[in-house]
């Protein structure tokens, strides 16, 4: 497994407090969860998790913001806590404290629905903050496509990839797999939200183009 654990894009002297904030949040619900027995630990993930089949019929609307701070092990908020320290500080630094904010929530309800598009009668909870955290990486593949970023391999020595390399394997190994997900003899994916993931990476290199053209950015 191939995880970022730096990058070489700082935008010096600027105080990332939502990316912090999401971080920090995402962390604590973890930590709860833990606290639970196992019942309540799975009622607690279908309440605030996001099920296709309740969204189409116009309940819990609440669960496509609630569901953004659940993860399922381990492995699970390390991987997304990981990605949002490394890509995300910059992304805020670029459009600020407050716009950061919308466009990572408008990132996890475009990835929400990416996710309900093609899984419509799914009634399984998706949770995790991969969604929004995928449109970070795709506003990060557009404004900082030179960046090297620093990878770690299990325990090997980490070595430097540019983003536009990194990232762009990260999504086409997304897309053949959500791809793959599609028809009924792969209708579970293998636990995992690929169109989620699809869907706010998308729509974050649609943010990262209009981002791109405004003017006083000073970008590589």
């Amino acid at each position: 497994m191939f995880f970022p654990v730096g990058d070489d894009q700082v935008e010096n002297g600027y105080k990332p407090y939502v990316s912090y904030t999401l971080l920090t949040l995402s962390i604590l619900v973890f930590m709860y969860q833990l606290t639970l027995p196992l019942d309540a630990c799975s009622n607690f993930m279908r309440t605030f998790g996001s099920i296709p089949t309740e969204i189409l019929a116009g309940q819990d609307f609440y669960t496509l913001f609630t569901n953004m701070f659940l993860h399922g092990g381990f492995m699970h908020i390390v991987g997304n806590m990981l990605f949002l320290w490394v890509f995300a500080d910059n992304i805020e630094a670029i459009i600020g404290n407050v716009a950061f904010l919308f466009f990572y929530i408008a990132g996890g309800l475009a990835a929400s629905a990416a996710h309900i598009l093609f899984n419509m009668t799914s009634n399984i909870p998706t949770i995790g903050a991969s969604g929004a955290i995928a449109a970070v990486l795709g506003a990060y593949i557009i404004l900082f496509p030179k960046s090297q970023v620093r990878i770690r391999f299990l325990l090997f020595k980490p070595f430097k990839m540019t983003a536009i390399l990194f990232l762009g394997i990260w999504f086409i190994q997304n897309l053949f797999s959500g791809l793959g997900s599609i028809g009924p003899a792969s209708a579970q994916s293998g636990g995992v939200a690929w169109w989620a993931h699809i869907g706010g990476f998308v729509f974050g290199v649609v943010a990262g183009l209009i981002i791109k053209r405004s003017p006083k950015k000073n970008l590589v």
